[in-house]
Parts: structure tokens; sequence; C-alpha cells
């Protein structure tokens, strides 16, 4: 069964409303209505019952949530299907093996149709058809009504949703409208703007855009005042300045001379308490001297993990470049600029150049222009500008460019050696498509000079968080913990700081910090990121091979992921088990598991390790971990294995054996066989026989 003869439209971009044939099915309480939401966010494909479970009732199901999932999917297929005779088969909500499947097509869901749209949307940009792109962002947008997505619906997994399909919406408007201005229709779009500026106070991306389209409609003077509002804000929340993006709009506009667009971009403000990387801070600074003083070129690359503060360490070392008579142009990518042609030339070099650079080519060849005349007008404009005066070029987050900008960067590289150019990069190890690995082989043996930023050692760290703290009385062990859990990762060390001031835990983050981990790992592939879930499911107690089991996948073919999440810095070996190079983002991702899953991943985990013939103390962490509830298997497991289990591991028999004695569901049986090999234990082990009669 693939279809229904039946058509729906299911809206969940606002308060849930499903219509059938122009009329409203009532989809019932709150809780009916997490059920239906889960499973059409999913719709045609068969959702297991415990996953069902722990997106509505999360960590702690009630006993009664098997039932309960019972009765909401019955009344589920009584609204759905209101035609439908009570002994005939059910045609949209069915159920098999423990699953449940909507059979919906994609089209009838609005959350379908938005990410079809926006997906469209990036093919078009990727392409450089900007008309389109425009035309199917209209239609993505068209499908939110101006609520918050799944409102009033409870339960972890809607509460996820809202908070991924909230950012997609905001990526969306925000690209929508660079579109917009770029098409001269900033009046069309500001209103808006400033009203989600309003709401998202502190998401740069969304006050850039707003202030640009402020600007355009001759109200600098309210961009300028609307960042003000942002880096007070930033200040007193997290003690952080804005980032480079939003700081160079910022410069433009408050440059009177040459509003709305600077000839040069300069340096972005230096970071809050920025601390550490003396050495590296010296490198750039010793580079920016040479090139001031005596005309030497050169280009540096520094690389590291997302988060580690690349692009606060180019605005601490290259920060007195422009005061030092050297232009500057400084670029940063954007992850939605990843692939269109030529985005991040504009960015490195001032943006009415790079037009009039392009406009002649672009008219000469009616579509994009060869790449090597893109290559020989950036590099003819560039010797003029060195014949003038040093120039020093900055490409930050360099892992986001297009194939042709990278080109162009290879081939000013070239030039360094006999002109005054510095050429400043700086990425994160992935993304990487092939003209970034070729660039990665080829610069280093060609002059460049790689710079790996590493983690913050613990000291250094420590003092970033008490400058972040303002002087607030902090405990000690608070510290260290915030420390030891971001793993030498300013950025993350930044939001367990904001998570502290908001009175949560580290076990239960602030959203900005699950949004900055999820947002890393973003770039990876899923099979890389099923595997990171794999191993945060797993935690510290783990063999490698164990990945495969919880998988399902055979090791060999697991190591291409491995070897991904290695090379970005989220994974580390250790002896042989791979663990998370930041605790913090095994936490996020372990947390994102609700517990009722989660048991049920250690039953099903601890029955294949036994049934693979691994070692009875794995198979007996395994269900100490959840813990499992005793079941038939669980129950035959232990009466067959207990005596080794006793004798091989007596601490974990102990505990599986307390376990299971103190289940219900044991048998009468087992029950007695079970508690006389528990006092057993509880003799060798030397304990009291007051605590041996607990068992009887």
């Amino acid at each position: 069964m693939t279809a229904v003869p039946i058509s729906f439209d299911i809206r969940l971009l606002d308060t849930p409303r499903v219509t059938l044939a122009g009329r409203d099915v009532a989809l019932g309480a709150a809780r009916r209505q997490a059920v239906f939401a889960a499973l059409a966010l999913h719709s045609d494909r068969a959702v297991p019952r415990e996953e069902l479970i722990a997106a509505v009732w999360g960590e702690n199901p009630p006993s009664s949530a098997m039932g309960n999932l019972y009765t909401y999917v019955s009344a589920l297929r009584r609204a759905l299907e209101p035609g439908r005779d009570r002994g005939s088969a059910n045609t949209v909500l069915t159920s098999r093996g423990g699953t449940y499947r909507l059979h919906v097509p994609a089209e009838q869901v609005d959350v379908h149709r938005f990410e079809r749209a926006r997906e469209e949307s990036r093919a078009f940009r990727a392409s450089g058809d900007a008309g389109n792109e425009l035309a199917a962002l209209d239609a993505a947008l068209a499908e939110w009504r101006g609520g918050e997505p799944l409102a009033g619906v409870p339960g972890p997994h809607a509460e996820a949703q809202r908070v991924r399909l909230g950012e997609l919406h905001l990526a969306s408007v925000e690209r929508h409208a660079e579109l917009m201005l770029g098409f001269g229709r900033a009046a069309e779009v500001t209103d808006g703007l400033l009203d989600l500026a309003a709401r998202h106070t502190t998401r740069e991306s969304l006050y850039a855009v707003t202030m640009l389209a402020l600007a355009a409609e001759d109200r600098a003077d309210e961009a300028l005042a609307l960042y003000a509002e942002l880096r007070e804000r930033l200040a007193t929340e997290s003690g952080t300045e804005p980032g480079a993006a939003v700081a160079r709009i910022h410069a433009q506009l408050a440059d009177e001379a040459a509003r709305p667009v600077r000839t040069r971009s300069p340096a972005p403000p230096r970071h809050a308490g920025f601390r550490g990387r003396t050495a590296a801070v010296a490198r750039l600074r010793h580079a920016v001297a040479a090139l001031a003083d005596g005309g030497h070129g050169g280009s540096l690359w520094i690389s590291g993990e997302a988060g580690i503060g690349k692009s606060a360490l180019l605005a601490e070392g290259l920060r007195d470049a422009a005061t030092a008579a050297v232009q500057v142009g400084w670029g940063v990518g954007d992850e939605p600029d990843r692939g269109a042609p030529l985005s991040l030339l504009p960015e490195f070099l001032p943006r009415d150049t790079a037009n009039d650079l392009l406009a002649p080519l672009y008219a000469a060849h009616g579509t994009m222009p060869p790449t090597m005349a893109v290559i020989d007008a950036v590099k003819a404009f560039v010797v003029v500008r060195c014949a003038e005066s040093p120039v020093l070029l900055v490409l930050d987050d360099m892992q986001w460019a297009d194939d042709t900008s990278l080109l162009v960067w290879h081939a000013l590289h070239e030039l360094t050696d006999r002109l005054p150019l510095l050429l400043v990069s700086a990425s994160r190890p992935l993304p990487t498509g092939h003209e970034m690995r070729l660039l990665r082989r080829l610069l280093p043996r060609t002059g460049t000079t790689l710079i790996e930023l590493g983690p913050l050692d613990d000291p250094t760290a420590t003092e970033l968080v008490r400058g972040w703290t303002l002087g607030a009385d902090i405990e000690p062990g608070a510290v260290r913990s915030m420390v030891a859990a971001a793993g030498g990762n300013p950025l993350y060390l930044r939001h367990l700081v904001i998570t502290e001031r908001q009175g949560l835990s580290p076990d239960t983050p602030a959203p900005e910090l699950i949004e900055a981990v999820h947002r890393h790992l973003r770039p990876l592939t899923d099979d890389t990121r099923e595997l990171l879930h794999a191993v945060a499911f797993l935690g510290a107690n783990h063999r490698t091979a164990d990945l495969a089991a919880v998988t399902g996948k055979p090791l060999p073919a697991l190591v291409p992921f491995v070897e991904e999440a290695m090379a970005a810095g989220v994974l580390v070996e250790d002896g042989n088990r791979v663990r998370f190079r930041h605790p913090v983002v095994h936490q996020v991702l372990r947390g994102a598991i609700p517990t009722a899953l989660r048991v049920t991943m250690h039953r099903q985990l601890a029955q294949r390790i036994a049934e693979a013939g691994g070692d009875l103390p794995r198979v007996a962490g395994q269900l100490l971990a959840g813990p499992v509830p005793i079941d038939a298997w669980v129950e035959q497991w232990l009466t067959a294995n207990v005596e080794q289990l006793s004798a091989t591991v007596p601490a974990s028999a102990i505990a599986v054996l307390r376990h299971a004695v103190s289940s219900p569901s044991l048998s009468p049986q087992s029950r007695e066989l079970l508690a006389d090999r528990l006092r057993q234990s509880l003799l060798r082990a030397g304990l009291v026989p007051d605590e041996c009669s607990a068992v009887r």
C-alpha cells in the first residue's frame, strides 16, 4: 500500500490543522496531535512505537504510555477515515511489526513543501540563477502563516522540530531579503525584517541583512542604532562583540564619506577578552610588519575546527594593518554561499571594484565568464593596487568558497613572492571540495605557512571563563566543569557560560548551545552524523566493534565515517575506542535521545552482543545502562550465565542481580534461582548478612 485516494492538506507550520475535502479534521487533545505530528513529519515511513512514545513523553514516559498510544492512534484513524466501515482495513494510518505509517504523500504536508522549495532555491543559487532562486524562496515562505511551527504541540520531538524549522525559516527569510535587495525591492522586506529582529535579539545574520535593508532605504541612522542595540546586548549577555560580518556592515555605514559601501573592508573589532594564541598572534603581526615596512609579501593559512577561535585570532593578529598604511580587503565566507559562482570575490575585494571587474566579463560572454578571464582581471587589478601601497587580503571561513573564488585565490598566491601582497586565509578542515583539497596540498609546498589551531589549554580557558563571567561569584568546581566539557573550544566554552548564567546545567544546555553543536555537525554526511549518535549512545564504555552492532553496518563500512569525524575534530582515538574531543558534544547528542528510546537501544544492543558471542561483562553493562526491563530474553540470558558472570565480574553481577530480583516481571522459578546467586555473591563480597536478607 503506497497511496490513498484521499487528498489531505496538512499544516504543521502553525497550530496543526488538517483538512479533508475542504473540511477540518479534529485531531483532538494535545498529545494526540503530538502523535499525528510525528507521523506526518515522517509521512509514508514506518515509525516504531518506541519512537512515538519518546516523541510524545520524552525521558520518562508513564507506564500507561503504550496503552495511551493505542488509544490516540485509534482515534486518529476514525478522524482521518470518517467514512470507513468498522470491519474494513485501515488505509491512511496503518500498523505493522510494531510500527505505524501515515500513508500521505509529501506534497500534502506543508513542512515537506517548504523544505522541497527551499532545496530548489539552493540548486538555483548554485547555478547562479537569482531570479528562479527568489521564486523558489517565495514559494517556500508562502507555506508559513506567521505563527510558530507545531504551536501548542507537547513533547521533545515537537520542541526539536520547532527549533529546526524556526532556524530554516529564518535562514530562508534572510536569503530572500538579500535577493530582494539585489533586485532593488528593499521597501518590501524592511518592516518584516525589523519585526523579526525584535524577536530574535542576538541573531547577527538577521541584524546584518536588516541593516543593509535600512541603508538601502536611506535609513542608515536606524541601521547604526540597531547595531548599537545588538552590541550592547551581546556585551551584557555574553561579554562578546558582534561578529566580523555584521561589524563590517556597521563600519561601512559609519563612514560618511563612502556610505553605503566602503572602498575597502576594515578589520572586524577585537573579540572581547581574547586570551592565549601567543605564538600565532606574533606570527600574524610579524607578517603585517614585514609587509608594511619592507613590502615583503607572503601567505598564511589558519586551520582549525569550528569554534576554535580562528576569526578571533585574525582580528587580534591583524588589527593594526589598516593603520600601517596597508590596504586591507577582508572577506568572510557564509554557508549559504557555498557553490554560488564567484560568491566570495566581492568579499575579499571591494564590492564596487568586483562589480567593475566582472560587469564587462559578463557582458562579453553573456553567462558565467571563463575562469581564466576572471583570474586575469583580478590579478591585473591587484598588481595595480600593490603599486600604490602594500595590500593585505583576508578570507575567513574559506571552506564555504566556490571553486572559482578558490582558483582566484590560488592565482593571487603566485604574486606574493614578487609583490607587496599578503594573503591570510582561515578555514575548517571540513567541508572540502576538490579545489579546497588541492589548495591544502599545494599551497604549503609553495610557501604558504600553515597554522594549525588546537584546543586552548586549561589555564587559558579558565581565564576566559573568569573574564566572561564579569567577576560573578562562580564556584571553582563549576569553572573546572565548563572547561572540561568544552575541550578547549572557545565557542562551546562561551555557550557553557551562558548556560550557567541561565541557571541550567551542562546536562540541560541552553538552546543556543544545542544549535551550535548541530550547526557544527551539519556539514558532515548523514552516515557520519548517524555514527556520532551511536558513539554518544554508547558512551565511554564501548569498543569500536560495538559501533557496528548499534548502526547495523559492518565495521569496515564505518571506517570512512570515523575518519571524517576525526578530520572534523569531532572524534579522537582512545585505544580501541573513539571518543568525542569535546564532552559537551557528547552531552548534547546523548541528551537528544529520549530515555525510553535509549533503554530500548540498550536492550537491543545487549542481545546483539550476546548473540555475536560477546563478553558477558559487556552484555551486563548494557543491561545496567538503561536500566533495561527484565523481559523473557533478559531472564533467560541471566539464568543461563549467572554463574560465569558472578565469577568474572562480581560487582556487575551483584548490580544486575539486584535489578533483576526487584523486577515484578521475573518468573518465580528464576527469582528463586537469581536471589540465591545474589546472596552468594554478596557473601563472597564480604557484605553483612542483614543486607543479604533483603533479597529473600
